[in-house]
């Protein structure tokens, strides 16, 4: 029986899909169920801090809540060092360079509107 795929959601992609934007039935069906959802911490970090600031805090404390409820991927050591290694090689800022090698990391693929992945492997990328 094969495994079932998991996906990294981008803040990006996060953010179109919470807000119902016009862009988000670009990927109306893709977005995994909780089980085959992995978030960084760097994620619900941005999450937190863009929900609270264009939305509500209750808004961004619904959100956390729920992205706990799928597989929460802290950065550790090896993530770490992959994202220095991603940073290096693929010119991502830091918060982009966690998200990609945790991406990796886990086996993976990236769901983003973020331009800089586009080219990138493992990454579904969605033009806005």
């Amino acid at each position: 029986m094969a495994s079932k795929q998991l996906w990294v959601i981008d803040t990006s992609a996060w953010i179109e899909w919470l807000t119902d934007s016009q862009h988000a039935k670009k990927i109306s069906g893709r977005f995994p169920s909780k089980d085959l959802c992995i978030v960084p911490t760097i994620v619900q970090l941005e999450l937190s801090q863009w929900l609270t600031r264009e939305l509500s805090e209750e808004r961004a404390d619904s959100v956390i809540a729920y992205t706990q409820k799928c597989i929460v991927v802290p950065l550790e050591t090896n993530i770490a060092l992959l994202a220095a290694e991603c940073h290096r090689k693929f010119k991502l800022a830091t918060a982009d360079a966690i998200v990609y090698a945790t991406t990796i990391y886990c086996g993976a693929e990236l769901l983003t509107f973020d331009a800089h992945f586009a080219k990138l492997p493992e990454v579904r990328y969605f033009a806005k």
